[in-house]
Order: C-alpha cells, then sequence, then structure tokens
C-alpha cells in the first residue's frame, strides 16, 4: 500500500506558543498497528506509520498511556511511569518515534496519569505489605471501615465506572478508587507523590517529549476530613458545583499542583505544553488553562452537543470568549478514545441513549451511518475551522462510525462488569484501525488484534480511501493542508448566526466557513469554494454540508 505523502522532511517551529493553534492527532497505541504480530498495537507499529501521519498535515501527535500496565483500564492503570511497557516496545523504541516524528515536523505529547496508579505498582505493593498508618499507606488513600466491625465502605462515594470507590484488603482497611479497583488513587497531600511527577514531567521532557495530556486533572486533592461528605456519582460528564466544594473533584487547592508542574514545564525551551482533561462546569475550566498552570483545558461542549445551529454557536461563543478573558486558547473536540465516535452520535436520533443502543436494548434506535458521516464531515469542517487547537482522534479522518456489535465475552472496558453489565464501555470507539482492504486484521497486524474488527472496516480503511476524491482521509488532508494559512491569529467575526439554520464566520485574510444545518440547499457567499465536506449541489450548499471559501 502506497501512502500518500506531503513533504517527507519538515522542520519543528521554533514558536513557542505552537500548542495555541495546533492540530493534534489522537493515537490509543493498542489500537494503533501492530509491528510485532501479538495483537496489539505497539511503539514500532506507530513508527512504521510516521508517513501516513505525516501526509495527514497534523502538528503533533498525542499518545494515550504506552506504560507498564495490566490493562484493567487500557492502560490508564499505569504500573511505571518512567518506562515502555514490554509488549510495546522498549525505551529506544520510544525514542525512535520521537526522532521520527520530530524529523517530519510533527510533535509528541503525552499521557500523563496523576490520580491513580495501577495496583501492581511497587509502591501500592509495597503499601499492601506494610501496617496500617505506615508511610508506604500514606502514599494512598487507606481508611478504616465504617459499622461496628469495620466491615462497611468509609463512604458512600461511588466509581465512576459503577460500584463502589472503596475497596477492603485483608488487615480490614479500605483503599479510595475513584475508577477500577486496580486503580488504588495517590495521596496528592503526600509530598513524596507530589516530587515524584516532577521527576516524570522531567524524565519524559527530556527525552523530547513537547508536551503532556493531563489525565482527570481535577480529582487529585480530596477533602478526607471525617465525616465524609457526599460527592456526585461520577466525573464524567457530572454536574459539579461551581464553587469548588464537592469533596472528590475539582477543589481549590489542586491549582497548587499545577503550579509546580508550570514551573518544571518552563524550564525547557521552548516550555513544555500541557492540556487538563477536567470535566468540571465551564467556569471552573478557565483555572486549569491560566498561564500560571497548565495553558489549556479540554472544551468537550461540541462532544456534548446535538447537531443544531444554535448549539455549536453558543459553543463556539462562549468558549472562545473564555479563552480571550484568560489568556489562552480554544481547544476543539469531537471524538476522542472515551465517547461514542461523532459519525455515530450524528446519526442516532436526537436524544438518543447511546448506552442502550450499544447493548442493543432498544430497537427503536437506529443508526443513519450516511446521514451520521455527512455531519461528522460537516462538522470536522466546521471545527478545524475555528481559532485554537483541534484534537482529532485516530480513525475519525477515515469515517469510522463506533462499532457496536461487539460480543460480551470479548469487552474490555472495566465499566462492562463494574455495572454488572447495564453499560458496556468504550471498546467501541478503541477497535484497532484498517490499514487495508482485508487480509489479516485489515493490515493492523500479522495475527489478529485485540479486538474484533466488523467486515463493514475494509470499505474504510487507509488503502480503500488513499488518493480517492471526495474520501473522507482526502478531506481530512485538504483541511488540514489548508487550515495551516488560517492560523496566527485567533479571531472570529459572524456573519450568519442560526439565521434559517446557517452558521457563517470569517476569519482574517478573507477566509469564510459556512455549515448548512437546515434542509434545504443554500446559496453560498461569493467567493472561491478551497474546500467542502460534500459535493456542491447545482452551485449550492446541500444540507449538512460545511464550505470553506476564500473571498
Amino acid at each position: 500500500m502506497t501512502i500518500a505523502q506531503g513533504p517527507t522532511a519538515r522542520t519543528i517551529s521554533a514558536d513557542p506558543d505552537w500548542w495555541r493553534h495546533a492540530a493534534v492527532y489522537q493515537i490509543y497505541p493498542r489500537s494503533f498497528t501492530d509491528a510485532d504480530g501479538d495483537g496489539l498495537g505497539d511503539i514500532a507499529g506507530i513508527t512504521s506509520r510516521v508517513p501516513y501521519l505525516a501526509s495527514l498535515h497534523i502538528d503533533a501527535v498525542w499518545l494515550s498511556p504506552f506504560y507498564p500496565s495490566p490493562l484493567a483500564d487500557g492502560g490508564y492503570d499505569v504500573a511505571d511511569y518512567r518506562n515502555v511497557d514490554h509488549r510495546l516496545g522498549t525505551l529506544a523504541d520510544f525514542d525512535a518515534l520521537v526522532d521520527a516524528l520530530h524529523a517530519t515536523g510533527i510533535r509528541i505529547i503525552i499521557d500523563i496519569v496523576p490520580n491513580h496508579s495501577s495496583h501492581l505498582h511497587p509502591w501500592f505493593q509495597e503499601a499492601l505489605a506494610a501496617a496500617p498508618g505506615s508511610a508506604a499507606r500514606e502514599r494512598y488513600i487507606f481508611r478504616d471501615g465504617a459499622g461496628p466491625d469495620g466491615a462497611q465502605p468509609p463512604s458512600g462515594w461511588g466509581s465512576n465506572f459503577g460500584g463502589p470507590a472503596w475497596t477492603r484488603v485483608p488487615d480490614g482497611q479500605w483503599y479510595l478508587h475513584l475508577f477500577a479497583k486496580e486503580q488504588p488513587d495517590f495521596n496528592w497531600d503526600n509530598p513524596e507523590i507530589q516530587e515524584d511527577f516532577l521527576t516524570t514531567l522531567r524524565f519524559w521532557s527530556d527525552r523530547g517529549v513537547d508536551g503532556f495530556r493531563v489525565d482527570v486533572a481535577n480529582s487529585l486533592i480530596k477533602d478526607l476530613s471525617e465525616p465524609f461528605r457526599p460527592s456526585i456519582d461520577r466525573v464524567l460528564g457530572g454536574d459539579l458545583p461551581i464553587d469548588g466544594s464537592d469533596p472528590l473533584y475539582d477543589r481549590d487547592e489542586v491549582h497548587a499542583v499545577f503550579e509546580r508542574w508550570r514551573e518544571v514545564l518552563n524550564e525547557y525551551d521552548p516550555p513544555r505544553s500541557a492540556v487538563a482533561e477536567a470535566w468540571v462546569p465551564r467556569e471552573r475550566r478557565l483555572l486549569y488553562a491560566r498561564p500560571s498552570e497548565l495553558g489549556q483545558a479540554f472544551n468537550f461542549d461540541l462532544v456534548l452537543a446535538g447537531w443544531n445551529p444554535r448549539e455549536f454557536h453558543d459553543v463556539i461563543t462562549s468558549n472562545l470568549n473564555d479563552a480571550a478573558a484568560t489568556g489562552a486558547s480554544s481547544t476543539w473536540v469531537l471524538s476522542n478514545h472515551d465517547v461514542v465516535r461523532h459519525a455515530t452520535r450524528y446519526g442516532l436520533p436526537r436524544g438518543a441513549d447511546h448506552n442502550a443502543w450499544l447493548l442493543g436494548s432498544d430497537a427503536a434506535i437506529l443508526e443513519d451511518r450516511e446521514v451520521g458521516l455527512r455531519r461528522a464531515r460537516a462538522a470536522t469542517l466546521l471545527m478545524l475551522a475555528l481559532p485554537g487547537s483541534a484534537y482529532l482522534y485516530q480513525g475519525e479522518e477515515l469515517g469510522l462510525s463506533e462499532v457496536a456489535e461487539l460480543d460480551d465475552h470479548v469487552l474490555q472496558d472495566p465499566t462492562w462488569e463494574r455495572t454488572g453489565h447495564q453499560e458496556k464501555g468504550r471498546d467501541g470507539c478503541r477497535v484497532p484501525l484498517p490499514w487495508t482492504r482485508g487480509g489479516e486484521s485489515f493490515g493492523f497486524g500479522p495475527d489478529g488484534s485485540h479486538l474484533p474488527q466488523p467486515d463493514w472496516f475494509g470499505d474504510l480503511s487507509v488503502e480503500a480511501e488513499d488518493g480517492v476524491y471526495g474520501s473522507t482521509l482526502e478531506l481530512y488532508r485538504a483541511a488540514l493542508r489548508a487550515r495551516a494559512q488560517l492560523q496566527g491569529n485567533e479571531e472570529l467575526d459572524w456573519q450568519v448566526r442560526d439565521t434559517e439554520g446557517i452558521l457563517h464566520f470569517s476569519r482574517p485574510g478573507g477566509w469564510h466557513c459556512v455549515t448548512n444545518f437546515s434542509q434545504q440547499p443554500v446559496d453560498l457567499p461569493a467567493g472561491v469554494v478551497v474546500v467542502c465536506s460534500g459535493p456542491l449541489l447545482k452551485g449550492m450548499l446541500p444540507t449538512d454540508t460545511t464550505a470553506w471559501m476564500l473571498q
């Protein structure tokens, strides 16, 4: 398979603010490319695809965790923060990947997971062997149980993956885990934890890493004063208070942690970037994005918005205003490893229960893949025209839909078991990518894949779309290539705001973006069409279509 490529070599820009307007491509390593044939994607596999990544005209790659892990939660249960999982490669393999990316002008951002470790982390194993009240246990959050014999959890807090947030150990104490029981929470009041993560930031920065994505950044600091106060059931999509008063999430004290991180990140030239994953109210999200802290925080508002012009307009306007007020840059996301792919979301009935659809428990919820893909392409082109940085998820450039047809016995997401098989989880967006029309695992690897791929993947493979005019892959390439000319200025002027279902804004230099959410084709303004998410209809912009124009 020959991959169409742009320039084979680019230089890394010296601009210290590159992250403000970057197009970042997220790679879920275990599902990208398998070089050694064990069914898991690996670092060497990613390196072999650097020409493909360069052909996308992206600015950076974000790697989800590749650290040693028992994979209780897809690698977000880290057993060693300063190494590579032996199934994925070695530190030398990682260094080779960094060099290969940098040689093509692509930076690298890596995930850092500070809220919790794996239960196999040496520190937690030491804590289990130590006595209650020991220094080893003070690295985590151990407490005596409730009730006369301590047989009840210390509080009623729930895990984000379902079930209680406490697990009992043989000596009778309980430890806190806001996620799976294999993910014990660190005690961030412990200076040893704070210093160790500063060491980790320097370790990877010294190896050439350009930035960090901070997993559940809002959950590090807890109010563990007794009696324990109630908290929301789940942080992801949860309804947190706007005053930082929840005992577990988004507490004001967390910002002192990230101020220290910023000091370390600023030791490097250029300073290392960072972006917070913080599912918090919009008013609170701004705090994580301050220049004195991480600099950016993910804006998931478009993930939550329906295919509706007013919702898109309000999300865009409010987030650009927030960015201007704080000196941060906006971040735009439509898909990632934690949510149903947007090609599917837009193809499901408005307000549909995604979990019910995944479970197949509601026969009335049907996916219209044609409509979903058309809207997904239009939404992506609109998003890429916005000021700020855009985060893309592997496979969306192929137009992949969510894989709902995964049998129960292959599911890996801990949510499935912890909810008593009531929630199917996130495996459907983590199925390994199709690179070829056919063959073993559609070119993912030489000996199958860790999650089964559906038959329809072949028609959406890289091989099937590479060089094909009008394919989703070629749309992304054209848009990302043109997007570079839009950057350097973060202004946006609305020309039409939800008038009869049309959103139209302009950017400096005569660039215009027009999206038709209505049910009828509409006339385009004067100018030259540079990129369009679908074919025009007798010179008019069809429904569910976006065009970029230059006047």
